[in-house]
């Protein structure tokens, strides 16, 4: 299953895919966060919570060939939900991130964040599950935040336009304002960047 509301994700916790049991991503996880396995998660490896979930690509799944590709598409095309793409990007597999970058960001319109290897990736899970529950606190709290946010799409792409050099908190959140998408920022020209943040951080996001 991979629609939403399939899966409902209880409260301070993260729901695992059965397959990463006694990982190195689980180990680490533990202690940190309440982790629950089930099976049947189909193509999702994580769920953050009801709307947000992970799909890991590992070393291997990218050396392996295009089957990881098949699952993102299968995963866009049947869910609702807000997928985050975490990438082992390593000295073997830095070959393919291009191409991961390209199909993920600009065809899928997905959220890509590369990591170095599965302690790093528990680390990443761990700050964003932090994040999603600040954002639906908040949320319930502030009309406001309700408001702002809904126009600013998923939490993962606020957190990751904040990873670009040069772009804090305000940057993030007026580029997003501006652009909408992580895949019209990606689009933006020169120019266009300028008018939101000045000439010199918008090479810098433009480069990057």
């Amino acid at each position: 299953p991979v629609t939403a509301g399939s899966i409902v994700v209880p409260y301070g916790h993260v729901i695992g895919n059965e397959k990463w049991r006694g990982s190195e991503i689980a180990q680490r996880l533990q202690g940190k966060i309440r982790l629950i396995f089930e099976d049947g998660l189909g193509l999702v490896d994580f769920h953050l919570s009801n709307r947000t979930c992970i799909l890991y690509i590992s070393e291997a799944d990218l050396v392996a060939g295009d089957e990881f590709k098949r699952r993102l598409v299968r995963f866009r095309n049947a869910s609702s939900l807000g997928g985050i793409v975490i990438v082992e990007k390593t000295q073997i597999s830095d070959q393919y991130f291009l191409a991961v970058q390209k199909l993920v960001v600009l065809e899928l319109g997905m959220v890509l964040l590369p990591v170095a290897n599965q302690g790093e990736a528990s680390q990443l899970i761990t700050q964003l599950v932090s994040f999603v529950r600040e954002q639906s606190k908040d949320h319930n709290r502030n009309p406001f935040i309700r408001k702002q946010c809904s126009q600013l799409a998923e939490p993962s792409v606020f957190r990751t336009v904040q990873q670009i050099p040069g772009v804090g908190k305000t940057k993030a959140l007026l580029l997003l304002q501006q652009f909408g998408s992580i895949h019209r920022l990606c689009n933006a020209s020169v120019k266009e960047l300028e008018l939101v943040v000045g000439q010199m951080v918008a090479q810098q996001i433009y480069t990057f």
